[in-house]
């Protein structure tokens, strides 16, 4: 190989090395967002193509390498330098919202990728010592465009490794649940509000009984696991298992592991309809939890949901809610500037008055429900007003967060039709110049664009200004929104959401600002 071409290849190595580092960073991190699923992975591929515009560039190159003149491969090497070198740029500083977390699994996959990539460059370096010197710049460049998939490749090499080792975890936390036979464990799932009705259910019963709750939005099978292996101790007498789901059968698989002996279900609604599929697939798996149950136990069901209401349970059950058919009925709601008071009628027909910090009609069902299972465990209603009135917000549901002459109401986490609405009614109540910062509805299906319309629709209607976050993601909100005539010079959009915040905390105006953060995007999207 002529002198030139060796500087080119050192320097396509060196920067393919780069190049190749921070890709797998970023294909790692959206494979971690994905579930490590690999349909789910796939999907997301397609569905942003674009992204990887130069890899194919870069694919494209690699097969010039192929050529033996050396003047030509010079030309070749050379363009695939500056091609591989796009890449490292283009990967060199994406923002994140929610950074890569270096899970066991995750390094696993990591030591993986890194032997499949090393024996391919091994290749490559095997080829400078033969007739076919060329075909060390096609290796190299095939390293470099086909990084993102090897990530899949090695997920899928380590699948034995992997089921191993939650097998063992799985094993591992059922042998401590057996330690613990007086523990009560109640599975708490829906399409919305779940995370909500736990911590709120959590601040109740932790004052009556030792009890143990799954933090944060810990409800997939490992988080449940790590969860009952770390901090399940012989006091607790309660475990608040909170069981997330977007396939068929992954309520059941939660059930098998902890094995419920009651359920509270908060809702049934088209949140993660793409991986569903059908709004009937939703209830069924749902449902999983109360087919789980034994006949002894207690299941609870929100009875303002039109859906639960449409299709009960196959199983006795007992209603919250806030019509007068319920058997916890919440009724007299008044809002204040410090909250919201409300009054339950409990079973026995005794009546009792309840206040919170927490603002809107959703919080009032969710705190109900609350009530209604932590008198299942015995707890009399007259013992449970204080610890209402220490219920905080779970963070990024309807979070208020003061600073000043703004106000904002953080409900990022919410991305459900249901949600969406129920926020909007309680921005819509409050005093001030009423804004929405929102990115839109995802994970919604074939239904996506006719809801996010809906939504716009809905907002036109709650909010003196409206922000959305995105142009392309959120044509449909404003299909919605024109559609009712709202006025053009109240209807903004920026491309990021701290642009966004900057522009409406420079605004004036002579009223005091409230700002609804409804939804915010992972970075898969």
């Amino acid at each position: 190989m002529v002198p030139y071409l060796q500087i080119l290849f050192g320097a396509v190595t060196l920067m393919g090395i780069y190049s190749v580092f921070k890709s797998l960073l970023f294909n790692m991190h959206m494979f971690q967002l994905n579930g490590y699923r690999f349909s789910t992975h796939v999907g997301w591929i397609r569905k942003n193509l674009g992204r990887y515009a130069v890899e194919y560039i870069v694919f494209a190159l690699s097969f010039t390498g192929l050529i033996s003149h050396n003047a030509l491969m010079g030309f070749s090497a050379a363009a695939l330098l500056v091609a591989v070198g796009a890449i490292a740029v283009e990967n060199r500083n994406r923002p994140q919202k929610k950074p890569l977390v270096y899970t066991p699994r995750v390094k696993r996959m990591f030591v993986t990728t890194c032997i499949l990539i090393f024996a391919a460059f091994g290749g490559a370096v095997f080829a400078l010592t033969t007739e076919r010197k060329n075909i060390a710049f096609m290796i190299l460049g095939l390293i470099v465009a086909l990084a993102p998939l090897s990530i899949v490749l090695a997920n899928a090499i380590n699948k034995p490794v992997e089921m191993a080792v939650n097998r063992y975890y799985l094993n591992d936390a059922k042998r401590i649940l057996k330690l613990s036979p007086e523990l009560e464990t109640i599975g708490i799932t829906g399409s919305y509000g779940k995370t909500s009705v736990k911590f709120y259910l959590y601040t109740i019963l932790r004052a009556w009984t030792d009890t143990l709750v799954t933090p944060s939005s810990f409800n997939t099978p490992m988080g449940i696991v790590i969860t009952i292996r770390k901090s399940l101790k012989a006091v607790h007498r309660i475990f608040l298992c909170e069981m997330g789901a977007k396939w068929v059968g992954d309520i059941k698989e939660l059930c098998d592991i902890v094995h419920p002996k009651h359920g509270i279900i908060t809702a049934l609604g088209e949140q993660h309809l793409e991986s569903f599929g059908s709004k009937e697939n939703i209830i069924k798996t749902k449902y999983e939890l109360a087919d789980a149950l034994p006949e002894d136990g207690r299941l609870y069901v929100n009875f303002d949901n039109e859906t639960i209401r449409k299709n009960l349970p196959k199983r006795p059950f007992i209603t919250y809610g806030t019509t007068p058919d319920c058997d916890y009925y919440a009724f007299d709601e008044k809002v204040t500037a410090k909250g919201t008071s409300f009054k339950v009628k409990a079973p026995d027909g005794e009546v009792y008055p309840f206040d919170t910090k927490l603002l809107g009609h959703h919080n009032v069902i969710n705190i109900t429900g609350a009530i209604a299972a932590a008198n299942g465990f015995g707890m009399p209603l007259s013992e449970m007003k204080r610890y209402v009135r220490r219920i905080d917000a779970v963070p990024h549901r309807m979070q208020i967060v003061n600073r000043g002459e703004v106000t904002i109401i953080d409900d990022a986490f919410n991305s459900n039709p249901a949600g969406c609405r129920a926020a909007l009614s309680t921005l819509s109540q409050m005093e001030g110049e009423r804004i929405l910062v929102t990115p839109g509805m995802v994970e919604l299906g074939k239904e996506e664009y006719q809801l996010n319309r809906e939504f716009g629709e809905f907002a036109a209607a709650c909010c003196d200004k409206i922000v959305l976050i995105g142009k392309k993601q959120t044509e449909a909100i404003r299909e919605g929104i024109v559609s009712k005539d709202y006025p053009a010079e109240n209807l903004l959009c920026f491309e990021e959401f701290t642009e966004a915040m900057k522009h409406l905390y420079a605004m004036k105006t002579d009223k005091k600002k409230i700002i609804l953060l409804e939804n915010d995007l992972p970075d898969n999207y």
